[in-house]
Parts: C-alpha cells; sequence; structure tokens
C-alpha cells in the first residue's frame, strides 16, 4: 500500500457527547460518521491513560505489559513503587512493527513514551515529561526545532485541580492550539507513513469542568457562566481536526479515538477507611484527621488487605510468604478475595441505596499478569465513584475529593472513528443515513487496523499472546523529578 494512516488521539473523549448530544454542532466529527465507520471503543481494565494509550499501540492488555497504572509495586514489600516510563514497555509498538517495514512513523504526546527511545522516524514525547529541559523528542535535534517554531512546549496543563477556572481553561486552548500547531507542522515537514498525536485537552476540561454542564451532576448549578465550557471546547477541537484533516493527501486513511470515556462523578468511598471499618486495615494509631496513607503507620501482623486511592480502587491482601509480614495463609486467599468482592458489590451510598461497584480480578481479566498486579481491581459506584486512600474521614462516603476539585470520573467506552481522507476532503458522504456504527470495537483493534491499513499481517499474539521481559526497565527520574512527578498524579488523580 502507499498510502499514509493518520490517528488522531484525544484523550478521554466521550462518545455520547460526540455521537449524540453534539453532533450538530461538531461538523467535522459528524462528516467522520457519514463518511466510514464509527462506534464506542471498549477500553482498557481499568479504563486510565496510562496503559490504556499504550495497550492500543500494542494491542496488549495491561497484564501483559505488567503496567497497571501510572504508578506500580515493584515487588512485594509494602514499600517499593515505580513510575511508568516508555523503558517498561517491552511488547513492539506499532511504530516498532512498521520500522520492520521500511514505514517511518512520527508519534506525538503519545503517553508513556518519556524517555524518547530510537524510532524510524519522529517522537515527541508525553505529558510526564519532567520539564522542556529534559531530552523529550528523537531525533533530540527536533527539541531546538519545536522550541524555535513554536516557543516554550506544553506537555500539560499546570495546577489541574484548581479553582481557578478562568486560568485554567486559558491553559487547556493553548496547550490544545500548540498539540496541534506542531501537528500540522510535523505532518508537513517530515516524511511520514503513519502519524499519531494525543491530545490531552478533553480529559482536563471534563475532569475541571463536568458540574457546570451536566445537569445530572449532584453540584450542578443551572446558568452558572461555565456552563457551555466544555460544549465549547469540543467545538473548538472539532474545527482543529478538520484544519489539520485538509493538511492530508488523499491516499490518508485517517481515525480518530480515544483511550476511555467520561462520566460525572458522584462522590468517593473512602477505600482505606472502609478497610479499617470492616477489620481488614490496622494502623498502629488512629489519625486525629484527615492524613496521608503510609505504610509505615500500618500494624502489618494484624492487616489483611490494604488500597489505593485514584480514579479506580486497588486492592492488596497481604499474603503469607509472598508480603514480609503476611498474614493471609495461601489457601484462604480465595476465600478472603470472595468475601471482600461481596461486601464491595453490595456496599450502597451513605443513603443506603445501591451504588453499582463492580470488582475484577487480574487473573480472569487479562491474558498474562506480569510483575505486581493489584489482587482486585475495583470501581466504586461502576466509576460513578472514586476511591480515596487517605485515612482519618469521619465516614467511608465522601463528596469531596482529598487531592482537589474532580467533577468527572474516567467511562469504559470511548470513540472511534475512520475514514477515508480524499472522501473528506471533498465533501462526500457513505450515504444520506450516515456510516457503519459498529459495536463490539475494542481498543485492542486499532493495532491489527492499523497494520492491516498498510497490507501488514499482525505479528502472531497481537491483542492477547504474546510475553514479553521487563527486567531492563530502567529508573529515569532524579528524585526530585520523582517527587514532582508524584505531586502531579496526585492533582490529576491518578494516585
Amino acid at each position: 500500500m502507499s498510502g499514509k494512516v493518520f490517528v488522531i488521539g484525544l484523550d478521554c473523549a466521550e462518545p455520547s457527547l460526540i455521537f449524540e448530544k453534539w453532533r450538530d454542532d461538531l461538523p467535522n466529527l459528524r462528516r467522520f460518521a457519514n463518511l466510514g465507520v464509527f462506534g464506542e471503543l471498549e477500553s482498557t481494565i481499568p479504563p486510565i491513560t496510562v496503559p490504556a494509550w499504550m495497550c492500543m499501540m500494542t494491542g496488549k492488555d495491561p497484564g501483559t505489559l505488567g503496567i497497571y497504572g501510572f504508578r506500580n509495586r515493584s515487588d512485594h514489600s509494602y514499600n517499593r513503587l515505580n513510575f511508568a516510563n516508555s523503558t517498561r514497555v517491552q511488547e513492539p509498538t506499532l511504530w516498532d512493527i512498521l520500522a520492520q517495514h521500511g514505514k517511518k512513523s512520527i508519534a506525538l504526546g503519545v503517553p508513556l513514551t518519556y524517555p524518547p527511545r530510537p524510532i524510524h522516524g519522529h517522537l515527541v514525547a508525553d505529558f510526564l515529561t519532567p520539564d522542556t529541559n529534559s531530552d523529550y523528542t528523537y531525533p533530540p535535534a527536533l527539541k531546538e526545532e519545536i522550541r524555535e517554531q513554536f516557543g516554550e512546549y506544553h506537555f500539560d496543563t499546570k495546577d489541574f485541580r484548581t479553582e481557578e477556572k478562568d486560568r485554567l481553561l486559558s491553559d487547556i486552548y493553548t496547550m490544545t492550539r500548540q498539540r496541534f500547531e506542531v501537528a500540522r507542522y510535523l505532518a508537513r515537514k517530515k516524511e511520514w507513513d503513519f502519524f499519531i498525536m494525543v491530545e490531552m485537552g478533553l480529559d482536563r476540561i471534563h475532569h475541571a469542568f463536568w458540574k457546570f454542564f451536566d445537569p445530572a451532576h449532584p453540584k450542578y448549578e443551572q446558568g452558572n457562566r461555565f456552563e457551555n465550557a466544555i460544549h465549547d471546547y469540543y467545538v473548538a477541537v472539532d474545527a482543529e481536526i478538520g484544519r489539520l484533516i485538509e493538511t492530508m493527501d488523499e491516499d490518508t486513511t485517517l481515525l480518530i479515538v480515544s483511550d476511555h470515556g467520561a462520566k460525572r462523578m458522584d462522590g468517593a468511598i473512602c477505600f482505606n477507611q472502609w478497610l479499617i471499618q470492616e477489620g481488614y486495615l490496622v494502623l498502629k494509631e488512629t489519625p486525629q484527621s484527615v492524613t496521608k496513607f503510609d505504610v509505615d503507620s500500618v500494624d502489618w501482623a494484624k492487616t489483611t488487605a490494604w488500597g489505593d486511592g485514584g480514579y479506580y480502587g486497588r486492592l492488596f491482601l497481604n499474603i503469607a510468604g509472598r508480603e514480609p509480614q503476611g498474614t493471609i495463609p495461601p489457601n484462604e486467599v480465595e476465600k478472603v478475595k470472595a468475601e471482600i468482592t461481596a461486601k464491595l458489590e453490595a456496599l450502597d451510598d451513605e443513603n443506603g441505596d445501591p451504588i453499582g461497584t463492580k470488582v475484577f480480578r487480574p487473573e480472569t481479566t487479562y491474558t498474562h499478569v506480569r510483575n505486581v498486579s493489584p489482587d482486585l481491581i475495583v470501581y466504586f459506584g461502576d466509576l460513578h465513584w472514586r476511591s480515596v486512600g487517605s485515612v482519618g474521614h469521619p465516614s467511608v462516603w465522601t463528596r469531596e475529593n482529598d487531592t482537589g476539585p474532580d467533577d468527572a470520573n474516567h467511562a469504559q467506552q470511548g470513540i472511534f472513528l475512520m475514514a477515508e481522507a480524499r472522501d473528506f476532503q471533498r465533501g462526500l458522504f457513505s450515504k444520506a443515513g450516515g456510516g457503519e456504527r459498529k459495536v463490539g470495537l475494542s481498543i485492542y483493534d486499532i493495532a491489527p487496523t492499523v497494520l492491516g491499513a498498510f497490507g501488514i499481517v499482525p505479528p502472531p499474539g497481537m491483542g492477547r499472546n504474546s510475553i514479553g521481559t521487563t527486567s531492563d526497565a530502567e529508573e529515569v527520574y532524579s528524585e526530585e523529578e520523582e517527587a514532582e512527578l508524584a505531586r502531579r498524579l496526585e492533582d490529576l488523580g491518578y494516585l
């Protein structure tokens, strides 16, 4: 095949807004839907930025990658953790496979591409890059080229959890405009067969402004001045997509995808507080106020389980012979898992109304379970509630987030649209009623779809089978950078 493939990644793009609620206000996305194939895209479990984008780029699930979130246990000790980065991705990415067939790629802002690794083409690293003083491009000279053309590069918005909504909204627009400008520049100036960009703005605006537009949100106030903030940003992104596509060669296959969707956040479950209440977690002393969970405060000899906060809950068991001071005999692990699962799934809100919590087991969810996975993965309220890890709360329920303002959580379904640039540019429509809406699409379908567009047969095991090794993964952050990254991820709600 002599054509190209361009993937526009919109982190957290919500299908109900694009395909239904605001369809008439988004002419370019509507044209996509009328031209080709579109539908909801089933995300990873859990549906979070890391590892979802890299699952998409490899066709492998989080268990096979051995990456379960931004921060993962390094071993079965209580306090050794590592941050996910590009060196921990040991499965071949799309650009790795395409390089074997002589195809050049450009990757712009794809999560888990920092530090930049050699690529047959050009790469600009993702939002986890410490700052612009870091080496964040491949080849390295591309960094200076971007600076000369666009000034200071914006990896992400700063101070995400804030009540300074006007400033944050301005920052989101600034970041997005620049990302699309860089994309247009690279698409024109560099040689490529495959191009993927990921823009983070939708994720940021959902978390910061969802309560202002959604009447179903418990904190919604009709007539507030940010009521149209998300709508207007979607319109702006739609316009950016149109400008970008107009620069494409006619023989380009276009995909627009998201790693997950978004939904309102009703509240949060204080996970460790619940474990304390149920007798599974015992602290050496009772906190007198809300305190960040610290493994050194735990009486491990009396503890069965502990949890992590974030958009979903991660539960870890204290198993004898596995953890240093394990208390659960190996032959009782399944019994404890079943007991905790039943209690979590029966958990109501503070008024006694069911919230619909879902619990997943990595060993039955993933094809392989590598490195140190959670023992249970918890969607509180089917992701309408988040997990709070701190302790010392007066209740297991809270309507406030312990790491700052947040209005939305991630949803299991993202978006998928695919069409040909020539049809888009000529304004052709497949039929009056629109394109083909497909069901059952999965994030793991993207890599085989891209390879298929080039006439390349996906390698054996793509999607569910191949196993690599992460033994050579590197620590790439200094202590200062790691502390700053931890603060940023906590601000973003991922820890």
